[in-house]
């Protein structure tokens, strides 16, 4: 299945210890890592079974939508 590309926030989480990755446009859709690569590498599975999962439940697959506010002013 083609991904759409949605945009993933990517954050350092100190209550968690770890990377966060989540994707604002797939509620709820996120993972975390060691580092900033294990967490992205994480975060395109979630996004993959989510998108997996959403179709399987007939649900509608959103449009990427989420922009960050640093680009809104662009």
């Amino acid at each position: 299945m083609s991904q759409p590309h949605y945009h993933i926030n990517l954050f350092w989480s100190s209550e968690d210890d770890c990377w966060i990755a989540d994707v604002p446009d797939l509620k709820p859709c996120s993972a975390h890592g060691d580092t900033p690569d294990e967490a992205i590498a994480n975060i395109q599975n979630a996004i993959e079974l989510w998108l997996e999962a959403a179709v399987e439940s007939g649900l509608a697959i959103p449009e990427p939508r989420y922009r960050p506010a640093i680009y809104a002013a662009a």
